[in-house]
Order: structure tokens, then C-alpha cells, then sequence
């Protein structure tokens, strides 16, 4: 391996080790992916968790200098082909190997702008929001999937958004207590956090269902490579939407619903021989 392929690697390895430190269920996740696939997913979650990482936790600095700094320095690593910020690195590998639009990466930027500037939403921010955090990782990760077939992409490009939007609304009603209570935010329209009740949970469910509805169509055609992968995924959320959906809205407020680090490995592997053997 030459130095320039040495560093590539290395710098890959460091999102994946990203992933691994942040998400468990992620990383289990991504390993039923075909392994062509699974370097190109963790430099997609060390981008993504790096930037959300500005927003929500470094609260002594100044976040906007940061995020700003990390846009200017997205965009040059891609222009470049190369950044000594090894999580940029390897996102611009993967963003120049798969011609992800880099309106997504705009997009995903600007949501993370929205943090900083905005603790209600009204709908039309609520949808625009969501797009931009969520259905365009989505987006991100179908064009590393498709490697290059537009056509296929443009076909599950629609039922990718729903599940990315179903995947950030279920992360919303988990995180509803900590996203008022440490950053002031509530995301869902309309909805006051001190007088959140059962009917509005429901109507935030229903929602919800109805966008893993809408994508199920988009998984049963994705590559055979990404859609066993993608399949576990889509079954860990509704297990952990119907946890949710089987508390009521007080204990919502009271703490966020967790799955121990066990449970989830017994809910992937449950879901694996469940799709294995053609269960669901």
C-alpha cells in the first residue's frame, strides 16, 4: 500500500471508529451491509456526527465560528480532494467516488444552522428541518448504494426520504425531554412540551407510521448488497417506535426511552433471522 492509499485508509478507519464510539446500534447495522459498503457508511455517520457534535455539545466554544469553519472546510476538502481533518478526508473520498450532490451536503449544513437559530418550528421549518438532518443522509446513502445507476437512484430516491424522516421523528419523540430540557428545542409543530398529552403523541404517530409505510416499497427494491442492511434497520426503528408508542405522553417527558446495549443486539439479531428465513 503506497502513503497515499495508507492515509486514505487510515482516515476511513477513523470514522469508522467514530461510529463505533457513538452508535452501537449503527455499527451493528452497517456491518449486514455487504462489506464493500461499510467504509463508505462510517465516512457518511463521522461527517454527520461530527457536525451534529458542533451544535450539541461544545457549548463553551462559539458554535457558529466552528460550524462555519467545518462548512468552508467540507466544501474545500471535496473541491481539493483532500483535507488533514481525516473525518473530512474521508467524506470527500466517498462524496467524489459516489457523485453525491452536494446540494445534500448544503442541505444537511443547513440544518445544522437551523440548531443554533431556531427552538420552535412551525411546519414549514418542521419539514424543512427534517430534510435536511435526516432524509438527506438518507439520500447520501442510497447514491453509495446505487454506485452510479441514476435510474434506480431516482426511483427509491422518494421512499429513502421517508424512511430517513420516520428514522429522525421517532429520534425526536425519544429525545423530546433532553431537546427541551438541555438545548430548548421542540421540534414538532404546534406542539407545546408543558402541555404535551396523549392526543398530539398520537398524531405525531400516525405521522410517523405513515412515512414507514411510504418507504417500504424503496427497500424491497434496493440492492441486494444494501437492502438486508437497510431491511434490520427499518425493523430496530419500528421495535423502538412501538416501545415508544406503548408509553404514555407523560413518561415521554420524564426520560428518554433507551434500549440496553444487549437488547439491542437481540433485537438486530432477531430481526436478521426474521428477514433470513422470511419471517417479515
Amino acid at each position: 500500500m503506497d502513503s497515499i492509499a495508507l492515509f486514505n485508509q487510515t482516515t476511513l478507519e477513523c470514522s469508522r471508529l467514530i461510529t463505533q464510539r457513538y452508535s452501537t446500534s449503527f455499527t451493528l447495522g452497517i456491518k449486514t451491509l455487504d462489506k464493500k459498503f461499510h467504509l463508505p457508511i462510517y465516512a457518511i455517520y463521522g461527517f454527520v456526527r461530527l457536525a451534529d457534535e458542533i451544535v450539541d455539545t461544545f457549548h463553551s466554544q462559539d458554535k457558529q465560528t466552528l460550524l462555519s469553519r467545518f462548512k468552508t472546510d467540507t466544501f474545500e476538502s471535496i473541491s481539493t480532494g483532500i483535507s488533514l481533518n481525516p473525518v473530512l478526508h474521508a467524506f470527500q473520498l466517498i462524496v467524489n467516488q459516489y457523485q453525491i450532490d452536494l446540494g445534500l451536503i448544503e442541505a444537511f449544513l443547513h440544518s445544522m444552522e437551523m440548531d443554533l437559530d431556531f427552538k420552535n418550528y412551525d411546519d414549514t421549518r418542521y419539514h424543512e428541518y427534517i430534510y435536511g438532518s435526516a432524509e438527506v443522509v438518507g439520500l447520501m446513502c442510497l447514491k453509495v448504494f446505487c454506485e452510479g445507476d441514476s435510474t434506480m437512484y431516482e426511483r427509491l430516491r422518494e421512499p429513502a426520504r421517508k424512511l430517513g424522516s420516520a428514522f429522525q421523528k421517532v429520534n425526536f419523540l425519544r429525545d423530546i425531554k433532553s431537546d427541551y430540557l438541555e438545548r430548548g428545542r421542540v421540534y414538532f409543530p404546534a406542539v407545546d412540551y408543558l402541555k404535551f398529552n396523549n392526543t398530539a403523541k398520537l398524531l405525531i404517530e400516525m405521522d410517523i407510521q405513515k412515512d414507514f409505510d411510504d418507504s417500504q416499497v424503496g427497500i424491497e427494491n434496493l440492492p441486494v448488497g444494501a437492502k438486508f442492511g437497510v431491511r434490520i434497520a427499518y425493523l430496530y426503528y419500528q421495535k423502538l417506535f412501538n416501545k415508544i408508542k406503548g408509553m404514555p405522553a407523560d413518561v415521554l417527558l420524564q426520560k428518554r426511552i433507551r434500549i440496553p446495549n444487549s437488547q439491542k443486539l437481540t433485537l438486530l439479531l432477531g430481526s436478521y433471522f426474521e428477514t433470513k428465513l422470511g419471517l417479515l
